[in-house]
């Protein structure tokens, strides 16, 4: 056996030690994001079962409190109730969304650029959050041309405060240092903004994300029972009214798990994508991946 095949040999065994050092902290990763999944799925678990068993040993009537089979027999059944009800309340939640965050990051930038325009906006923008939207809501169904309309307005007035708060504040926490570099080397406001002080914000602009996110769904169920409405375009919101009023109480809570799961995937949804936008750089998310 020549010296070049001992080096070979020794270079290979090497790089599969590399390798299977390599694997095992992506193994322990792994079976720690799995542990973390199954402790809160074993919880759940246990909750419905007590729900079962309390439901079972006191003979309690479904339309007090249903048995978790009752409600899933009801979710399935009234589907072709439900589903409808759900995009209606889904399509304002989003819609409403967008709107804020289009129209909070546009003034956030406007006012982080001119303290005259902060000062003359921002009271208005506290007003309207502070205000509660119950109060409002039937001032804005007697002025919007539609329920639809006066719907999208209320979430969109709840969502839209947590997204121009907190980017007006990242983009006015941008280091001092960091800014006195940029003037120093000549960088215009325009090349400041794109390059130093909205990479500086991303964070606080997901954090008001993840709230507005929130408040959008919960804005919309609110508006509704508001407003009151009935009919083929109505949300969720209708049906949990229309179920209380009939008793029909597995409805009611088929439809509340439709909005309690709808929430959970807004709220995992904007986490992943907080998540896929900081995890490189940002402390936030580089502690979560160590």
């Amino acid at each position: 056996m020549t010296m070049a095949t001992v080096d070979n040999q020794h270079s290979l065994s090497g790089e599969k030690n590399r390798k299977a050092t390599k694997s095992l902290p992506e193994a322990a990763r792994w079976i720690s994001v799995a542990g973390r999944m199954a402790i809160p799925l074993m919880m759940l678990v246990l909750l419905i079962t007590a729900w079962s068993l309390y439901v079972w040993a006191f003979d309690v009537p479904h339309y007090i409190l249903p048995s978790p089979m009752r409600v899933a027999v009801a979710l399935y059944t009234d589907w072709p109730i439900l589903a409808p009800a759900l995009l209606v309340t889904l399509k304002i939640t989003f819609t409403a969304l967008t709107i804020a965050l289009v129209g909070g990051v546009a003034l956030a930038v406007l006012m982080a650029q001119s303290r005259i325009a902060e000062r003359a906006l921002y009271p208005y923008a506290v007003i309207l959050q502070v205000t509660p939207i119950v109060a409002i809501a039937p001032l804005i169904l007697i002025y919007a041309p539609s329920t639809q309309a006066a719907l999208l307005i209320c979430a969109w007035i709840v969502a839209f405060f947590p997204i121009l708060s907190n980017t007006v504040q990242g983009l006015k926490s941008t280091d001092h240092n960091l800014l006195n570099l940029f003037e120093l080397y000549g960088a215009s406001r325009w090349q400041t903004l794109v390059y130093l002080k909205m990479p500086n914000a991303l964070p606080y602009f997901l954090a008001g994300l993840k709230i507005a996110g929130g408040l959008a769904l919960i804005a919309a169920v609110v508006a509704e029972f508001a407003a009151g409405s009935a009919g083929a375009g109505s949300g969720l919101a209708f049906r949990l009214l229309e179920s209380q009023f009939r008793l029909n109480i597995p409805r009611l809570f088929a439809a509340l798990f439709l909005l309690s799961l709808t929430g959970v995937a807004i709220f995992l949804t904007t986490n992943t994508i907080s998540y896929l936008l900081l995890r490189k750089w940002h402390e936030s998310a580089l502690k979560r991946e160590n």
